[in-house]
């Protein structure tokens, strides 16, 4: 079913979530930026990266700080829902509907008080955090302006029991979803990596180490650039050493080159992630 409710002198049809296995999928140009908080502490010093023409300025509010990526598996809940949704030939909708469990669900969290809680956290997160950048606009001076979330309401029963949640997708987002040359898929272990840095790690190098059998590298500097982290670098090489050791990316193998005149990092797909992709050539990216 369908509805339609009023927002910004506009008509937005209710796009309702559909329940099962849908596949993970995220939106390039969040997995390419940084746009979140990879910290759990609060963060309210903003963001503001400028690489070539490439500008963008993440700001925080005090009382809920900035969205973090954690709360952003809620993007790429709504990013896949709204790909597998556009590929059977149904309408979608920047607003949006779903119950808690439905989201947790997906991004493997258990229907808990406590997650439910931290779900309502990350959306007041989200909606708080402003965004201005100039990716995708048509003129180098052009910025675009805009929440994760322009705004969202939970509907409760009578006895104040949640039934479920509705949102507001902005356009930046949501113009990016529906351009299938701006999707990806991710693996769905995503969800169980525990550290900030290793989930933005992941996102980056599925998105420029994409499935390629000699794989990317970058020099720690652009890198620690690019993560928008707080950390001195001296730190970040430190956390970096660390999740080289662990190596806990799904589908990929890090190697750090820690050598005085040059300290890169270097992913290339693991063995088995080859051969599953030599023998998909061609098929959904």
């Amino acid at each position: 079913m369908s509805a339609r409710r009023p927002y910004d002198d506009q008509q937005l049809e209710l796009f309702r979530a559909r329940a099962g296995d849908i596949a993970a999928r995220d939106a390039q140009d969040l997995m390419s930026w940084p746009f979140f908080s990879l910290a759990k502490v609060r963060r309210v010093t903003p963001i503001d990266f400028r690489l070539g023409e490439v500008s963008i300025r993440v700001e925080a509010t005090a009382e809920h700080g900035m969205a973090t990526i954690w709360d952003a598996d809620v993007l790429i809940w709504a990013a896949s829902q709204i790909v597998d949704a556009r590929d059977r030939g149904l309408r979608t909708s920047r607003l949006m509907a779903a119950t808690p469990y439905e989201i947790l669900t997906f991004v493997d969290r258990s229907d808990s008080g406590l997650n439910y809680d931290r779900l309502k956290a990350a959306l007041d997160r989200l909606q708080s955090t402003t965004v201005v950048t100039s990716i995708r606009q048509p003129s180098e001076r052009r910025r675009h302006r805009f929440s994760w979330i322009n705004e969202w309401k939970e509907r409760l029963d009578a006895t104040g029991r949640p039934l479920g949640i509705e949102l507001i997708l902005p356009d930046w987002f949501y113009a990016g979803v529906l351009d299938d040359a701006l999707i990806l898929s991710i693996d769905r272990a995503y969800f169980h990596l525990t550290g900030g840095l290793e989930r933005w790690l992941y996102r980056l190098v599925r998105k420029h180490g994409g499935r390629q059998t000699h794989g990317w590298s970058f020099d720690l500097p652009h890198l620690h650039l690019k993560s928008g982290s707080l950390s001195p670098l001296r730190r970040f090489r430190f956390e970096l050493r660390a999740i080289v050791q662990r190596q806990p990316l799904p589908g990929y193998h890090l190697v750090l080159i820690d050598d005085p005149d040059r300290q890169r990092l270097i992913f290339r797909p693991t063995e088995s992630d080859c051969a599953v992709t030599s023998r998909r050539r061609g098929g959904v990216r």
